[in-house]
């Protein structure tokens, strides 16, 4: 009677566990964000209290890049996790493949789904889509925003000031056009510190992959070298996050930004490349939660 009773709870204890891991897998939907355009999203967690966190990836990447986030923060608030328009699952577009219009997108997105009060967290280009964000529609529903190892463009213009950077993205792009993916699994192995496993670098290159390659580069030069994005520094009003990677070639830059962002704090992460919040989670969440918990500190 024992043994069946010990037997017992073992596999109500194995259950219980089974049913937690499946309520926590993030719930894959598309949304229409504009005629025959959708949006690929992970949503996990539940509205709460505590403002949706809405992730937003860097250039070609998924919202499969935030996994560890979106299991991290989803305990006790809604997280939602995007694929841009061109990336991903989401609909690939010959037009409108810019950080203006990936904008309208989200707010589209987060209407359609209710998202209520957010914080915007944007890496690499994301930084350039929340940049476009705050620039046409402001900070209304926003409560505080992150900043993920990148600066905002200042367009055009600004190429004398960096020349040295775009050189070097301009002369890279031959080999995008010419060898995708061998560009690719390059350029996952230079935002990541940590080595990658072959099936994890196979995942990311796959990914990236399904962003047409002509796009890509259009999507490249518009982040870059489009439209100067500092004009909406001034408008960036809420609690803001900058989190930088020690080895990032723009970190004078981001020190630079969040000496200018009307609300602003800079967290610099050790032992980390681009992809900072996969080679270092742990650091990453925790000053997440700590900007969270005292965003005007």
């Amino acid at each position: 009677m024992a043994e069946k009773k010990t037997l017992g709870v073992v596999l109500a204890s194995i259950l219980s566990v089974v049913s937690i891991a499946a309520s926590a897998a993030p719930r894959s939907q598309s949304i229409e964000v504009a005629p025959h355009v959708s949006l690929h999203i992970l949503e996990a967690g539940k509205a709460s209290a505590q403002p949706t966190l809405v992730l937003i990836p860097g250039w070609r990447l998924t919202a499969n890049i935030w996994s560890r986030q979106i299991q991290s923060f989803s305990g006790d608030r809604r997280v939602i996790a995007i694929d841009p328009r061109s990336q991903g699952d989401s609909t690939k577009t010959d037009e409108g493949d810019t950080p203006e219009q990936r904008a309208r997108d989200y707010h589209v997105l987060l209407n359609s789904v209710h998202a209520g009060k957010i914080v915007l967290v944007g890496w690499s280009q994301g930084v350039q889509d929340v940049a476009a964000y705050i620039d046409q529609f402001g900070t209304d529903g926003i409560v505080a925003i992150v900043l993920v190892d990148s600066t905002i463009s200042k367009g055009a213009a600004n190429v004398p000031n960096v020349l040295p950077f775009a050189v070097q993205q301009l002369r890279l792009l031959p080999l995008l056009s010419d060898s995708p993916r061998d560009y690719t699994e390059g350029m996952m192995r230079a935002i990541h510190l940590n080595p990658l496993s072959d099936s994890d670098l196979d995942r990311l290159v796959n990914e990236a992959l399904k962003t047409p390659t002509a796009t890509a580069e259009a999507m490249l030069i518009a982040d870059l070298f489009g439209r100067d994005r500092s004009v909406a520094i001034p408008k960036f009003t809420v609690p803001t996050l900058v989190i930088a990677s020690a080895r990032s070639t723009e970190l004078a830059q981001q020190v630079d930004l969040a000496k200018q962002l009307p609300n602003a704090r800079i967290s610099v992460v050790e032992n980390a490349g681009h992809a900072l919040f996969v080679d270092q989670p742990d650091r990453f969440e925790r000053v997440v939660r700590e900007f969270l918990d005292h965003p005007s500190a």
